[in-house]
């Protein structure tokens, strides 16, 4: 047999998960709301089963992290997860409007590509999957080199559960020969129907230059402002259990804070008291030089890493049960490198003299993490009026980042893909769930004739009066209270499709106690039904 090289390879496999992805997207775009929601179950079983184990593999295999956090990650992404999505209509007729004759049908988008972070791999892997299958989709995962090992256990666990509970074959699957060629290639694929892009800047943006439809998001630059009336301690506690969460490995964590003069030496003491280090400026400039390279892209070496690790790395001395490293900024850009995403254990610190000042600070701030996350804390609404404008998705009130930001202390949908709407280059703003996942349709009856339309138009009679006496539209006074009449016709259904008697047309029955031209939302229901059949080819 001859031998490829290494990247062939891989491109021939992603060709192969994309070919069987497809043929488990179509078969599982058949399911019911009963199969889906037994897969999910033992899905999120599996998970939380497992959760301890691929926390673990994750932090031994990228040192991101900390073990204890990314398990909450796994519970988070699995049996959190369900929780909030298992009512969510995403199968079938979704919505019923019997005033405008409407019915919303979802159906799958198909086969999916997932992009994975070595940030947060397993949690990823877990999340994107159940919400593909919520949808009735299958998903095919590219993981980053650098977590490939615990991602494709999260993936095979999650597929060997799905199956077990009924779904297809290789409905979910990940590349094994993973490079860049292998995931460019699935990425162009002709099979796969979506991107979901949730990693570094230059992954999402092939992602979206692909040419398919994709979810992805940008870096987050999150910062954190106390303003005058906040609770110090309150605030301070916040931050620091968002920012030392997995190591401040969320893109939502904090990454600068912001108070006033009138608070300053509060604030500061505060996070001194909670294990908050004020660096000098000799030791600011030597953790920068660790933490950064080619200019302000961090170093993925101190990327999800503790307090203790950095500081020992950078040469200096700071007290035990130190949790974060804090470095006074007096600008934003190149000059000021912890103005930028640091995605580890360290903030930027920055004192204004009153609101008007953070409001512009926090704008420049956002400017390298747009459209992504900012919070505030404050007891003034007047204040979180005022700051509810800055280019950011979300706008969290006294609570941490992370755990704001990702849903699970805000009223947010939970979710490990945070989008930033266009500020940031995204196609969505919102926290990514099944919705995002589904084509919807729409079935509607005719409400009213085409060719009465202008005639009945009083609008139209105002602003172009001899148009509309022209096409038989009467004064306003006599046609005010004629209300628009339905269809004199119910509405009929030919799908045509050539399989003879099943795809008869459909047509709603007159009903004594009703108008022959009504159709009311029992009867569309029911309608729209049996085209599905019909156009399924399933018998009575």
């Amino acid at each position: 047999m001859q031998d490829f090289d290494f990247d062939l390879q891989s491109i021939q496999a992603a060709r192969e998960l994309a070919r069987r992805g497809k043929v488990a997207a179509n078969q599982i775009a058949e399911f019911t709301e009963e199969q889906i929601d037994r897969i999910l179950r033992h899905m999120v079983e599996v998970a939380e089963a497992n959760g301890e184990q691929l926390a673990r593999m994750a932090v031994e295999e990228t040192g991101f992290g900390v073990v204890e956090d990314k398990v909450y990650k796994n519970h988070m992404a699995s049996g959190l997860l369900y929780e909030q999505i298992r009512d969510q209509k995403t199968i079938g007729i979704i919505d019923v409007d019997e005033k405008l004759q409407t019915i919303t049908i979802a159906e799958p988008v198909g086969l999916l590509m997932g992009i994975v972070p070595s940030t947060n791999p397993t949690s990823t892997v877990l999340y994107k999957s159940l919400i593909a299958l919520k949808a009735r989709n299958a998903i095919v995962f590219s993981p980053h080199p650098a977590a490939a090992k615990c991602t494709q256990t999260a993936i095979q666990l999650m597929c060997d559960a799905a199956v077990e509970a009924g779904a297809p074959a290789n409905i979910i699957q990940g590349i094994t020969l993973s490079t860049m060629a292998a995931t460019n290639e699935l990425m162009h694929a002709p099979e796969v129907a979506m991107i979901i892009a949730t990693g570094g800047p230059g992954m999402v943006k092939a992602a979206y230059s692909s040419g398919k439809p994709a979810l992805g998001v940008g870096a987050g630059n999150s910062p954190a402002y106390i303003e005058a009336t906040a609770d110090v301690h309150a605030a301070v506690r916040r931050i620091m259990a968002s920012k030392t969460f997995d190591n401040g490995t969320i893109c939502a964590s904090e990454q600068s804070v912001i108070c006033e003069t009138c608070n300053r030496e509060a604030v500061i003491a505060e996070f001194t008291r909670q294990g908050g280090y004020f660096m000098s400026e000799d030791e600011c400039n030597k953790v920068c030089a660790l933490l950064f390279r080619n200019g302000h892209a961090m170093s993925p070496k101190f990327v999800g890493r503790s307090a203790q690790v950095i500081a020992d790395a950078a040469g200096i001395t700071v007290p035990a049960g130190t949790r974060v490293l804090i470095g006074e900024q007096h600008g934003v850009g190149d000059k000021w490198p912890l103005s930028y995403e640091k995605l580890t254990c360290v903030l930027g610190f920055y004192t204004v003299s009153n609101w008007e000042e953070a409001c512009d600070l926090s704008i420049a701030l956002l400017q390298n993490g747009i459209g992504h996350t900012m919070s505030i804390h404050t007891e003034s609404k007047d204040i979180v009026r005022k700051f509810s404008v800055k280019p950011a998705s979300r706008i969290l009130i006294n609570t941490g980042g992370t755990q704001g930001g990702t849903g699970l202390s805000t009223g947010l949908d939970i979710a490990l893909t945070l989008g930033c709407g266009t500020w940031g280059g995204s196609s969505v703003s919102e926290n990514v769930g099944p919705r995002h996942l589904i084509n919807v349709k729409r079935v509607v009856n005719g409400i009213i004739e085409p060719d009465e339309l202008v005639a009945r138009d009083e609008l139209f009679a105002k602003y172009h009066p001899e148009l509309a006496r022209a096409r038989g539209h009467k004064d306003a006074a006599c046609c005010a209270s004629a209300p628009a009449q339905a269809a004199t016709a119910p509405i009929s259904y030919s799908p045509g499709c050539g399989c003879g008697a099943a795809c008869a047309p459909v047509t709603a029955p007159a009903q004594a106690d009703k108008p022959s031209d009504a159709v009311d939302a029992d009867e569309l229901k029911r309608m729209v039904e049996e085209l599905v059949k019909a156009f399924r080819s399933i018998p009575e």
